[in-house]
């Protein structure tokens, strides 16, 4: 079964917008579990311009299905916060400093080094590791010389394709790129852009796909059709 992590990193969005705590961010979370998701995921940033640290800290306190914390592992705030908090999964994303939202994985042949070690350091605190890579063999298979757990393949290449009307070109490369996880042993998990009109596709053709993380589509959804009915229509996605 492939499992769906809710990123509510968008209701942080929304309460910072106006200040004080509507809606209240640890409350998505508890409601995401409430409604069926298998996990939640959260991606602080240095600004804490969505979810703050703070709000990590809180959430992991009244969690019982699956955290993933995602992030920039080259700020040692974010790796400091991983360890306090020891989440079920770190994901680890290249973002830059200010970046509106990640846009690419990592090259996982010139950071080699500094994924083995950085990996190594959350695994000894017995957090399972995924890194965030593009449909790439190549990248696929540096990410299995640095040690970690899975891979998260960026899906936003994908998602742009599938909307064009070109779907097995769409597909194909992440096809490739799973095999050969696959084949060396990764799990995988995929975000980005992932919707309900893409998502079955995309599991049907990767049915080992052990998880995604999901979060802008599924709050826009949550706007028209109430945040427990998106949440169990992506569920029916994945079946």
């Amino acid at each position: 079964m492939t499992k769906l992590s809710v990123n509510i990193n968008k209701f942080a969005t929304l309460r910072n917008s106006r200040g004080g705590n509507n809606p209240d961010v640890v409350k998505a979370a508890i409601d995401a579990q409430r409604f069926g998701a298998d996990g939640v995921t959260v991606h602080p940033r240095p600004d804490e311009r969505h979810i703050r640290y703070e709000d990590v800290r809180q959430i992991k306190k009244i969690i019982t299905t699956e955290f993933n914390i995602e992030g920039n592992c080259t700020e040692q705030k974010f790796v400091d916060l991983v360890l306090e908090t020891k989440p079920d999964q770190v994901t680890l994303v290249p973002d830059t400093l200010g970046q509106l939202t990640s846009d690419h994985g990592w090259d996982t042949i010139r950071n080699k080094e500094y994924l083995e070690n950085i990996i190594s350091v959350f695994k000894q605190a017995g957090i399972r590791v995924s890194i965030f890579v593009d449909p790439d063999v190549k990248m696929v298979a540096g990410a299995a010389a640095t040690g970690t757990d899975r891979i998260e393949l960026y899906t936003e290449g994908y998602a742009k394709q599938f909307a064009a009307g070109n779907q097995q070109a769409a597909v194909l490369p992440y096809i490739t790129a799973a095999l050969k996880a696959k084949e060396l042993g990764l799990g995988i998990n995929a975000g980005h852009d992932l919707d309900l009109h893409n998502l079955k596709y995309f599991k049907e053709n990767i049915h080992w796909l052990q998880e995604v993380s999901i979060g802008h589509a599924l709050v826009c959804d949550a706007l028209y059709l109430g945040y427990e009915n998106a949440v169990q229509l992506y569920k029916r996605q994945l079946q």
